[in-house]
């Protein structure tokens, strides 16, 4: 009877450095619904543009190693995937909750932004990129580069006017999320990593000054 190989524990992958960026990014977006839910927004918003640029790193690092296995690959993407429904589902779902002082009208919206979020990822793991080249709908880490923006504007208006703007905003990007149109996949291209960095570190530093 031959033996059957060993399998690596469930701890293994978390010494892996993508699974750790992809796990920061977790701990970025934790940060983020905390805040939220206290509403200090600006804090918020660093931990959501944070959780982007962790999940960004965490796919460059891993083609860049060398010597991972086809299960480390694997695994990787099993956890992208989960990290991202509450990145970039329930985080924006918390942000607009809290904004609309969780009155049931928003709960609506919440419910919409997680289920748009999990049909979307689900089909992107049933069937990959169209032509191996672009997403089918705008890719979810848009929610939160987008989201972090409109939220500047916030202080130009008075809170319940601004919830509901940032509730039909919502609704715009997930109808986006879960459209046919085909956009880029801006992760892969070193350009847009260091478009990203600017834009993280400069939505970081005017946040935090909105903190002082």
């Amino acid at each position: 009877m031959t033996p059957q190989p060993q399998q690596p524990t469930i701890l293994s992958y978390a010494k892996d450095i993508p699974n750790l960026c992809s796990l920061a990014g977790l701990a970025c977006t934790i940060l983020a619904i905390y805040f939220c839910i206290q509403g200090v927004y600006a804090a918020a918003m660093i931990g959501m543009i944070w959780a982007v640029a962790f999940d960004w790193a965490d796919g460059l690092v891993a083609r860049r190693m060398k010597g991972r296995t086809g299960d480390d690959s694997k695994f990787g993407g099993q956890l992208d995937v989960l990290i991202d429904i509450v990145s970039y589902g329930v985080t924006p779902a918390m942000l607009l909750l809290s904004y609309g002082e969780f009155s049931p009208l928003f709960l609506i919206g919440a419910f919409l932004m997680v289920a748009t979020s999990a049909l979307r990822l689900s089909y992107f793991s049933t069937f990959g990129l169209a032509g191996g080249t672009k997403y089918t709908g705008l890719a979810l880490d848009n929610n939160s580069i987008l989201l972090v923006f409109i939220v500047l504007f916030s202080s130009f208006f008075d809170k319940d006017t601004f919830a509901i703007i940032l509730y039909v905003c919502c609704m715009i990007i997930i109808a986006l999320n879960v459209s046919q149109i085909k956009t880029p996949k801006l992760s892969g291209n070193p350009r847009n990593v260091v478009i990203l960095v600017i834009y993280t570190l400069g939505i970081s530093a005017i946040y935090a000054w909105k903190l002082l």
